[in-house]
């Protein structure tokens, strides 16, 4: 019988696998929890593996867990970089996020938010190897009809690999970034 995996051993089939997704990355030690707050098992993420072989800049992500790291990874290479180049006739050479780790709550809560265990990104913008930057609070409704349906397409694609995905249309607080956060359930909006 197989004998359960410690948390270090979890941790480190997390790394390897981020590793072999094509990522550049650097762990991190560990943040004790405080006022409700840590980030375990976390890393500082610089590139993403793309489709076809490519590397994409990642902006902001300097602390996030390597598990929602890895899901991360997996959405830009299989949902973004592909919709991108199906789309916009692109490949996608930069994410931009507002970053991952915050102790804070929910807004208009006392919970805290998944931000304050490292475990949600908060995605703003994606930036083309042709030049374009396509944002969320530009182009969500402003953009062309493919810019439109590119962004509608990866939050579609983020719904199958993260357990709640917030944007545009959930409320005012989102209008400018995709929140994708770890965990089960199936919350997309």
């Amino acid at each position: 019988m197989p004998q359960p995996r410690s948390g270090t051993d979890e941790a480190q089939i997390c790394l390897a696998e981020l590793s072999s997704a094509g990522a550049d990355f650097s762990a991190l030690p560990d943040i004790a929890p405080q006022e409700g707050c840590f980030a375990r098992n976390s890393v500082q993420v610089a590139r993403v593996g793309g489709d076809m072989g490519s590397r994409l800049q990642v902006s902001g992500l300097s602390r996030v867990s390597c598990p929602t790291a890895r899901s991360f990874a997996a959405w830009v290479r299989y949902g973004v970089d592909r919709a991108a180049r199906q789309y916009l006739g692109s490949p996608v050479v930069r994410i931009e996020t507002f970053g991952s780790y915050s102790c804070r709550n929910v807004a208009g809560s006392s919970r805290r938010s998944a931000h304050s265990r490292a475990e949600a990104v908060d995605v703003s913008g994606f930036v083309l190897a042709d030049g374009r930057r396509i944002t969320l609070v530009q182009d969500w409704n402003g953009g062309t009809a493919s810019e439109r349906q590119f962004l509608r397409v990866v939050q579609e694609s983020a719904c199958k690999r993260f357990g709640t995905v917030l944007g545009p249309e959930y409320n005012a607080a989102h209008a400018d970034h995709f929140h994708l956060e770890s965990g089960r359930g199936s919350f997309c909006r």
